[in-house]
């Protein structure tokens, strides 16, 4: 889509941010997409077909489903999704268009992106449509980034690329499990040593930076949508020491629990 310029870009109103009910489903219907979705987990568990294709979801998914798919859904209603859906069309053709699905191993820029798309809207914004389409073209071009800048390790070997990326989906999915270094490399059947390195080189932070932004990216979701208190919070990551998370909270987040609550 970078021959497509953002005036090209249709917006429709079926976008939203939403955290699904404990019993929701996405049915798969008789007539296939009539346009684009960007459909992206910010939490949760589920499984999603694509074209029959099943796709174990979490933290990270993110798809970008064409006119004509057929898609349908469902999720653990012990940790529901939480999730953001653009839908829009594009004028003229297009001769580059991002890979169907992906995880996103690092997620602050995409979701910033995200979120301001789905605010602009929300609160009818002087100049929405048109800063919405420049935003819409600024995540196609980092998912197309992501596309051609797949790294080395991954290309030479798909299997050490796959058992580093399920330990790091296993972290995201489990934020207030007691992660060790250890217990990681043998879910993926490596040694401590050479796991945290090649973590570091794929993931791009290292093992013990990952689990804490991992947790603090889970309590910033649980107080801003859970309901939840700072020391509840603290206590469902697993922090014994309410002080201690609030300093690392605002280390990692520029801002105190208290005041994202």
């Amino acid at each position: 889509m970078l021959n497509v310029p953002p005036s090209s870009f249709i917006l429709t109103p079926y976008v939203a941010k939403i955290a699904c009910e404990p019993g929701w489903k996405w049915q798969k219907r008789e007539q296939p997409l009539q346009n684009y979705d960007l459909f992206y987990v910010w939490s949760g568990e589920g499984r999603l077909l694509l074209n029959d294709e099943p796709h174990e979801i979490g933290k990270g998914s993110c798809f970008l489903f064409r006119p004509g798919d057929h898609t349908s859904a469902t999720h653990n209603p012990q940790k529901p999704l939480v999730l953001t859906y653009i839908h829009f069309n594009i004028e003229g053709e297009t001769s580059e268009i991002p890979r169907a699905y992906r995880v996103l191993g690092e997620t602050v820029d995409f979701e910033y992106l995200l979120s301001r798309y789905v605010r602009l809207f929300l609160s009818e914004t002087y100049g929405a449509d048109e800063e919405a389409k420049l935003l819409l073209k600024q995540m196609m071009i980092q998912l197309l980034r992501g596309d051609r800048e797949e790294p080395a390790e991954r290309r030479g070997s798909n299997h050490l690329y796959e058992v580093v990326q399920e330990a790091a989906n296993y972290v995201r999915q489990h934020p207030s499990l007691a992660h060790r270094v250890e217990d990681l490399a043998a879910r993926a059947g490596l040694s401590p040593r050479y796991f945290s390195a090649k973590f570091k080189e794929l993931v791009g932070a290292s093992v013990q930076s990952y689990i804490i932004r991992m947790r603090i990216e889970r309590a910033q979701h649980l107080l801003g949508h859970a309901g939840m208190n700072v020391t509840e919070v603290a206590e469902a990551l697993g922090y014994r020491d309410i002080f201690f998370f609030s300093r690392q909270f605002k280390q990692y987040t520029g801002k105190s629990p208290s005041e994202i609550r």
